[in-house]
């Protein structure tokens, strides 16, 4: 496990500039899930057949409508005093090399979408156009290509590289005129067994806020559907580094950002918004929920032979080893996973439209490519946080009219998620203040 301290010369500094390069830009951004709502409809001529990509499709989808994503405010009250609220982004880029390896995954997507200088552009103007104040990157593999943009808007900058013969890894950026870094934490999951994936925690103080400090993790958990395992032993191990790091320094409130491979049906999702799972009442190979979100499944084509196929691997490997217990726990022969924090989901938490949302509240999808759609990013955030909006996703007939992501204005296979949050404490203390006076 590596640290870092501020002023270390693993983090990169900002460059002055003016307020022109935060210009405001229109937000671009894409959307997906996989359970719907009890009263949702989906007309059937609304469907779209999978085939290779051909001019006329291209001109088809120049037609489509404009990608336009709306702010859902909350139940927060309006009265916490703007300096102790912040906005954060959590968002899956797709690396570029991972884009080049899995090109299946992207064959209805014309090449000029696909290119890394367009996305890149796409992917820049999105964020600048967001303007938040922490930015949370997965499948980062062109780091400085981005930092080299967010640094003239004022941005510091993180990254952890995957360990392995893989290139991307995370990255985070924040303000430095809003945020100062007061410790940094990257997290190599090889050390402890749980394969090459890689974490970052980042503790921050407020200039401004009264309520002092901030604990921010970003993860990109283990993808392979059948180890769920290996997913649970590096959703638990973040965990507990979050909750060690916030007990360090005072408590601090905590947001945990990332792509979790795991959707909200999932037992792993359980795991996240319950602190628990018993592994005895779950099979490891369907931990994620992610076989069940192939688009002829959530579109409803094909959907029986894909719960027949899933019925059929439950049945057929159902049982846990010591060893996977071991790694999903952490504890010899322990069935129980845990981890120590109460997190919510600020998408969950802040209700949108039924057109963008299941019935748990999450988004109907984040990501989208020729063999999933489905939901599998989230910001979590503890006790001492509430979440006061979120940029609501989009609806899935939006979605399908794409004919898979990356799109026009949309850079990557997944949708930024954006979140702002506000400190309890400080409401407490600046409505304290204000009755006083």
């Amino acid at each position: 496990m590596g640290c870092c301290r501020a002023g270390s010369p693993c983090l990169t500094t900002p460059r002055l500039i003016s307020n022109a390069a935060t210009r405001c830009l229109r937000p671009i951004f894409n959307l997906c899930y996989i359970k719907f709502p009890r009263n949702y409809t989906s007309s059937p001529t609304a469907s779209y057949s999978r085939r290779r990509y051909n001019p006329e499709h291209r001109r088809q989808l120049s037609s489509a409508p404009d990608i336009v994503r709306h702010w859902v405010e909350g139940d927060a009250l309006s009265t916490v005093p703007p300096q102790e609220r912040f906005t954060v982004v959590s968002y899956n880029i797709l690396g570029d090399r991972n884009m080049s390896k899995h090109g299946d995954l992207y064959r209805n997507v014309p090449s000029n979408y696909l290119d890394w200088n367009h996305r890149k552009r796409v992917i820049c103007e999105e964020l600048l156009g967001l303007n938040p104040d922490i930015i949370c990157l997965q499948e980062v593999d062109k780091y400085y290509d981005l930092l080299n943009v967010l640094e003239k808007a004022g941005y510091l900058g993180s990254h952890k590289r995957r360990t392995g013969g893989s290139v991307d890894g995370c990255a985070m950026f924040w303000k430095a005129d809003k945020f100062q870094l007061l410790e940094g934490e990257s997290i190599e999951y090889r050390q402890y067994g749980l394969r090459d994936n890689v974490a970052q925690l980042s503790v921050f103080k407020m200039h401004e806020a009264q309520s002092g400090r901030l604990v921010v993790g970003n993860i990109h958990v283990l993808y392979n559907p059948s180890r769920g395992d290996v997913k649970l032993g590096q959703i638990r191990f973040l965990s507990s580094r979050a909750h060690i790091l916030s007990e360090k320094w005072d408590t601090a409130p905590i947001v945990l950002a990332g792509d979790y491979n795991s959707t909200p049906q999932s037992p792993i999702y359980k795991f996240l918004s319950s602190s628990e799972l018993n592994l005895m009442l779950h099979n490891r190979r369907e931990l994620s929920g992610q076989r069940q979100c192939h688009p002829s499944q959530v579109l409803g084509l094909g959907r029986e032979k894909g719960i027949l196929f899933v019925l059929m691997d439950r049945f057929l490997n159902s049982s846990w080893s010591e060893e996977e217990m071991n790694v999903a726990t952490g504890a010899p022969k322990s069935h129980i996973a845990l981890h120590p924090l109460k997190l919510n989901s600020s998408y969950a938490m802040v209700k949108g439209s039924q057109t963008t949302r299941d019935d748990n509240g999450e988004p109907l999808a984040t990501s989208y490519h020729s063999k999933f759609l489905g939901t599998v990013d989230y910001l979590w955030y503890s006790d001492g946080l509430v979440a006061t909006k979120v940029l609501d996703t989009l609806p899935i007939n939006i979605l399908k009219k794409t004919g898979g992501l990356p799109f026009k204005r949309m850079g990557s296979d997944h949708l930024a998620l954006v979140s702002e949050f506000a400190f309890l404490e400080g409401k407490i203390e600046a409505t304290e203040e204000y009755a006083i006076s």
